[in-house]
């Protein structure tokens, strides 16, 4: 089965052909602002005037006769994007006469992943710009064990950069600024459970702004986020019996975060899984193999059920295509 996924839920336009092993082929389109975050209006508007190139390349790349479904992300994200790119996969699939399936954005970045490193069901971190959750597969969903009860790490990272005046995305240049110090600056710490909070700790370092070198609080944010998530995540193996732990979502590209959950799951005696950075930012492919993997097992979106869901939540999915 080829498929072809279309992802559009905040900054990246990526489209992407899949078949059951391997990625065939994939074109992106980023947006990037020319000041501060993200601008819905404005992504949208990027998305709008260039997904027609964006597929039509991708479209180049093979016989569109020989595509089977066409696979979108539903949600979450930005209305504004997420209406852009269903609007075009509907349109795609009903040119070509396949079915549409609308896929969870957060459940993509998990099976790609999973397909790359060939884990079965293993604990996952994902961390993105608005979410931060710690999941399990269980009885035909991901359970989310801890979530983040404000905002999520990828966005508290940007909100402090944008008060630092550092340029978007914010989490790259925090981390690099991060290598240059090794002072720790007291910050709060919030756990509740299995949940965590980061609003606390971002009014902390813009209020370190007035009086504290930028590196020194770079680092004493990432030590003290990073190690919120890292306790959520020991907690989960131990509570869950398990021995895997993926890291999903584009903050896992942080060479940092990733160093500290390989530290815990070595002492602890599990394995630490972080995929190609590729795969780990969002990307057509993720929602293309996911596609597949619903469309495989009988699933299809109906034209009256893909309206855009901005906060599609990834255990209202029923996950039919991991056994056991």
């Amino acid at each position: 089965m080829i498929v072809l996924g279309l992802e559009g839920t905040a900054w990246n336009l990526s489209a992407s052909l899949v078949n059951d092993d391997e990625v065939l082929c994939e074109v992106n389109s980023a947006y990037v602002p020319t000041s501060g975050g993200i601008h819905p209006r404005d992504a949208a508007q990027h998305f709008a005037s260039n997904v027609a190139g964006v597929v039509r390349q991708v479209l180049n790349s093979t016989d569109p006769r020989s595509i089977e479904g066409i696979a979108f992300s539903q949600g979450p994200g930005l209305g504004p994007c997420l209406r852009i790119v269903g609007t075009a996969a509907r349109a795609i699939a009903l040119r070509l006469g396949v079915p549409l399936v609308g896929v969870n954005h957060c459940i993509a970045h998990i099976e790609v992943e999973r397909w790359k490193t060939d884990l079965s069901a293993p604990i996952v971190l994902y961390v993105s710009g608005a979410n931060s959750q710690v999941l399990s597969y269980r009885q035909k969903r991901y359970r989310i064990l801890g979530e983040t009860l404000d905002i999520g790490i990828g966005n508290c990272l940007d909100k402090f950069a944008r008060s630092a005046g550092l340029p978007h995305p914010g989490g790259p240049k925090v981390e690099r600024l991060a290598q240059e110090s090794k002072k720790y600056l007291l910050m709060p710490y919030v756990v509740k459970g299995m949940d965590f909070s980061f609003s606390g700790i971002v009014t902390a370092a813009q209020e370190a702004l007035k009086s504290t070198p930028l590196e020194d609080i770079c680092y004493s944010f990432q030590e003290t986020a990073f190690s919120m998530l890292v306790e959520v995540c020991e907690r989960a193996l131990s509570q869950t019996d398990k021995s895997d732990l993926l890291l999903a979502g584009g903050v896992g590209a942080n060479n940092r975060l990733q160093e500290m959950l390989s530290v815990m799951c070595a002492e602890r005696g599990a394995h630490f899984f972080a995929p190609k950075p590729e795969y780990l930012q969002d990307n057509g492919a993720m929602i293309a193999y996911t596609g597949l993997l619903m469309l495989s097992h009988g699933l299809r979106t109906p034209i009256t059920a893909s309206g855009a869901n901005p906060n599609f939540r990834p255990d209202e999915v029923e996950v039919l295509w991991i056994k056991g």
